[in-house]
């Protein structure tokens, strides 16, 4: 018997996903209404309209099936409720670059993640080297831009 994978997120990211479940189904009728209008033109193997709607609808279709499926993996973590020594999910971690510029990440789960607003996937490069680090550890990580080195200085659960 093969086992669910839970997926972690935050509160936030479980709610942001519920909110896109219900605006791409509340789309659904507009998408048939939009596949009648097209099939009412005609022959609908030069129709672009019928083929642009019928491809809109599967595209949609299949996001939601994708957000159905995280959802019912989902395994909400509070960060306010952990505590330790340890870099894990939703532990938000200050570290030093090389030129000792202080930098501030969150651990998140994939569909959270924006490194722009600090918040990067456990699953990413630098989440997967971060994961069971302590304070005063060194990183040295592969990104696209090529190698980083990091110093781990604080770890706070808020």
């Amino acid at each position: 018997m093969a086992t669910v994978e839970k997926m972690p997120m935050l509160q936030e990211g479980y709610d942001w996903l519920s909110e896109e479940l219900r605006r791409l189904k509340t789309e659904r009728p507009l998408i048939v209404d939009a596949i009648e209008e097209a099939r009412a033109h005609g022959d609908l193997s030069e129709n672009a309209e019928y083929h642009a709607a019928k491809e809109q609808q599967g595209q949609n279709e299949a996001t939601i099936s994708d957000i159905e499926d995280k959802l019912s993996r989902a395994q909400i973590i509070d960060p306010k409720t952990l505590s330790g020594d340890k870099i894990i999910f939703g532990a938000t971690v200050t570290l030093q670059d090389e030129n000792e510029k202080p930098v501030k990440y969150q651990i998140v789960g994939q569909t959270e993640a924006n490194a722009n607003a600090g918040r990067i996937s456990y699953n990413s490069p630098l989440g997967r080297a971060l994961i069971g680090r302590k304070v005063d550890e060194e990183i040295e990580v592969t990104v696209p831009a090529g190698e980083r080195y990091y110093l781990v200085s604080k770890i706070e659960f808020i």
